[in-house]
């Protein structure tokens, strides 16, 4: 018997489910009206997605249908399903031409994170490197399609940071922060899925399909729990925020405005019992009022991101295990302020920057020692140790430079 629930459908799982079984579950997936619950409850009372087709393409199969809907069934569903059965060449045909694989509840690699969610989705489209869903750590990085310059900044930091230290970013593909956040993944050669809001590749904004093809190409994944050509619309856009938050441990809000869709993901990751974080912002700012609002409503569960450093040890990214922890900035009464460690630090750093970091930890002391030692050009070395002077993690003097600021215990 199949059901859903946190523990998916119940029962042995083969590695993959056989492909007429995947493309069966395909089929239904592409009836409109036909949920998570009622997909999945028509496959458990025929017991199996191809035996559900072979009974809607028999005599009376509206009522077969419809018996097995239940209360479901209202609406013209069950014509609905059997016109669908009808025409499963046709609609299977369009999941090859797109090149998209097939995951379903059946398949022992559907992403556990993503199953163990309420209602999670019956079917994934996949286009792309389908492990990317089940990496060992990915953070959710959401937010406005008005950013501003400011927001933008922030999540292409985030972003970037979260994908150097390993993990996955996952966002929804949208222009504003999902785009920024997916770039600057791809942009540090680090991994990203993208979540659409609709059927592939209906669903990708023209101006990010350059972004959907260096998604895909970088060994990420953009996906769907959406059949091929199903239009987006505003019932569409809260279930895939809910598969944003379930395929990510944790979820960042990067500036939303009162009604943003954002909020609808950070409080899906709350039910789901994911972690929660925002970019605080003005108070009068109207890009900052869904994050401030969501501090004020959640309190102790909705946390501040502090800085990109901080970020990555509250999400586990980095650890005591990886570097130091983090140092207290200041003693006395009161409470004391910590600070991320080093290892944090360096990795929010661009990588030739981290670089030229780390060689001032190793002794490099002089702009020769460091070219010596990083084989980067004598400009490069200059412009890697003035950001670290403009951030305060290197200070000069006399041509020397040793670390400071944030870097000072590095070892």
């Amino acid at each position: 018997m199949i059901g859903v629930g946190r523990d998916g459908p119940a029962g042995p799982r083969t590695a993959r489910a056989p492909d007429a079984e995947r493309a069966a579950w395909a089929v239904l997936a592409s009836v409109d009206g036909l949920g998570p619950v009622g997909l999945v409850g028509l496959v458990a009372a025929h017991g199996g997605a191809v035996a559900v087709l072979a009974a809607a393409s028999r005599p009376g199969a509206e009522r077969t249908i419809a018996e097995a809907l239940g209360s479901r069934a209202g609406g013209g569903l069950p014509a609905r399903v059997v016109r669908a059965v009808r025409d499963r060449a046709a609609i299977v045909d369009e999941v090859r031409r797109a090149d998209l694989a097939i995951l379903t509840l059946d398949d022992a690699d559907y992403p556990g994170r993503l199953r163990s969610i309420e209602l999670p989705p019956p079917v994934l489209f996949v286009r792309g490197a389908s492990d990317a869903l089940s990496a060992a750590a990915s953070v959710a990085v959401v937010g406005t399609r008005r950013p501003t310059a400011a927001g933008r900044s922030a999540a292409a930091r985030i972003a970037g940071a979260v994908a150097r230290a390993g993990a996955v970013v996952v966002s929804g593909l949208a222009v504003g922060i999902d785009g920024e956040a997916h770039a600057a993944s791809v942009g540090v050669g680090g991994l990203t899925v993208a979540v659409i809001g609709g059927g592939h590749p209906a669903a990708v904004v023209a101006r990010h399909r350059w972004l959907a093809e260096r998604i895909v190409a970088s060994r990420g994944a953009v996906i769907s729990e959406h059949a091929p050509g199903t239009a987006p619309s505003r019932g569409t856009f809260p279930r895939r925020n809910r598969v944003i938050s379930g395929l990510a441990e944790a979820t960042v809000v990067v500036e939303a405005g009162a009604r943003s869709g954002a909020l609808i993901t950070a409080g899906w990751a709350l039910e789901q019992g994911r972690e929660c974080f925002v970019v605080p912002g003005p108070m009068d700012a109207p890009m900052s009022a869904g994050c401030l609002g969501l501090l004020r409503e959640y309190p102790g569960q909705v946390r501040v991101v502090a800085s990109v450093a901080a970020l990555l040890e509250d999400v586990g990214l980095i650890g005591a295990v990886e570097g130091p922890p983090g140092r207290a900035e200041r003693s006395g009464p009161g409470p004391s302020v910590v600070a991320p460690g080093p290892a944090a630090v360096l990795a929010t750093l661009p990588e030739p920057v981290a670089l030229v970091a780390r060689s001032v930890s190793g002794g490099s002391r002089t702009v020769d020692h460091v070219v010596a030692a990083t084989g980067l050009s004598v400009p490069g070395a200059l412009a890697a140790l003035t950001m670290l002077e403009d951030r305060g993690l290197v200070t000069a003097a006399y041509g020397r430079y040793r670390l400071s600021g944030e870097l000072a215990d590095l070892a």
